[in-house]
């Protein structure tokens, strides 16, 4: 860390957007670091297909239209929000800052966001609830001891989070060529705290016609019988992260999970997925219009919020742009980072002539012969 900068105390002039702290980020992480949190999958199709997906969709406004009633409150899943701009869970956040999601939490309390938090947190799931009264949801990865798995729910419970991500989409880690080139490892003192105390794996052996991927690392993966069980013992709803099939969305709400994160895991799993926008409305005609959807990937402008929104989902998740804000200024990098965005959802839907949530639908949207 002695090449980079320490985090600012102040935010510069020029930093305007949320992209911009991604350009700013680049000199307060060591280069392995920034390649390992910019990086996506192999060559990186899905992670740029989800910001080319978003740039081609154009809005249609409406003019002379009374806005003074106009807000951004929603009702979502049993709680009250602001708005509907959440922090998607990340993993490792003192990677970019020494508080972590300790800092990245305050500041969502302070801009009235959701925060979820990760399994593979660098600080405890108790000491992140602990340290703000925001809304606070908990990100599970389905662990391959089964008592460790619901230990981790029965932790998230106790520590007073209000509902449950289970991720769905990686089983195992994706390849991420940029990581690997930039030799990332995770610094000294980084680790996923919350995962202390599992249980070692099994000694596994392979005869030469197996697999270590088939019948090695996914032998233990969940499947949708485990996930239902799951949920049964949960005390909280339930979102599973990671659904891009309007079939397995349909499925998802079956086995009664009580939301979808329509999410190709920022481009960071399997490539040449397509981009979780695009497959928005799809899902959104199968499942219905009281089903509660969420989008992440590659939000970055209030616009990109109202583009989601019109397509069928009824919140979003930011997801890189929270450690770049953290890397550069810590909680009031975060806290700055989200209230660009909600000033520019704000001022994207008066001029779309879309007072409140419900307006924006599907006709605010440029429909092309």
């Amino acid at each position: 860390m002695s090449d980079t900068l320490s985090p600012l105390s102040q935010i510069p002039a020029d930093l305007v957007s949320v992209s911009d702290y991604a350009r700013y980020a680049q000199a307060h992480l060591p280069p392995a670091t920034y390649a390992y949190i910019a990086g996506g999958g192999a060559d990186e199709i899905s992670l740029k297909r989800n910001r080319t997906a978003l740039d081609r969709l154009l809005i249609m406004p409406r003019v002379l239209r009374d806005l003074t009633h106009g807000g951004t409150h929603l009702q979502l899943l049993g709680q009250s929000l602001r708005h509907p701009i959440f922090l998607a869970p990340v993993a490792f956040q003192r990677l970019a800052h020494p508080e972590g999601e300790l800092a990245t939490a305050r500041a969502c309390e302070a801009l009235e966001t959701c925060f979820i938090t990760s399994t593979l947190a660098s600080y405890s799931l108790e000491q992140i609830a602990a340290c703000s009264q925001g809304s606070k949801w908990f990100q599970l990865y389905v662990q391959e001891n089964q008592d460790f798995t619901l230990q981790l729910m029965r932790r998230a419970e106790a520590a007073g989070y209000s509902h449950l991500v289970i991720t769905v989409d990686a089983p195992l880690h994706g390849i991420r060529n940029r990581a690997q080139r930039a030799g990332f490892s995770l610094l000294e003192g980084v680790e996923a705290v919350n995962l202390r105390g599992r249980p070692p794996l099994p000694q596994a052996s392979f005869s030469p016609s197996q697999s270590i991927v088939f019948q090695g690392m996914m032998s233990e993966a969940p499947t949708w019988e485990q996930i239902a069980w799951l949920i049964q013992q949960s005390s909280l709803p339930v979102i599973l992260k990671g659904i891009l099939s309007p079939a397995d969305a349909l499925q998802a709400f079956a086995v009664g999970a009580q939301g979808v994160v329509v999410s190709n895991h920022g481009g960071r799993t399997l490539d040449c997925l397509p981009a979780a926008i695009d497959v928005l409305p799809a899902i959104r005609q199968a499942v219905g219009v009281d089903k509660c959807l969420l989008l992440d990937g590659a939000i970055e402008r209030g616009t990109d919020v109202f583009k989601a929104l019109a397509l069928g989902a009824n919140a979003v998740l930011v997801g890189r742009p929270q450690l770049y804000a953290l890397a550069v200024a810590g909680a009031l990098g975060v806290a700055h980072m989200l209230r660009i965005l909600r000033e520019e959802l704000e001022v994207c839907m008066s001029l779309a002539g879309t007072p409140t949530l419900a307006d924006i639908t599907p006709a605010a949207l440029w429909q092309a012969d």
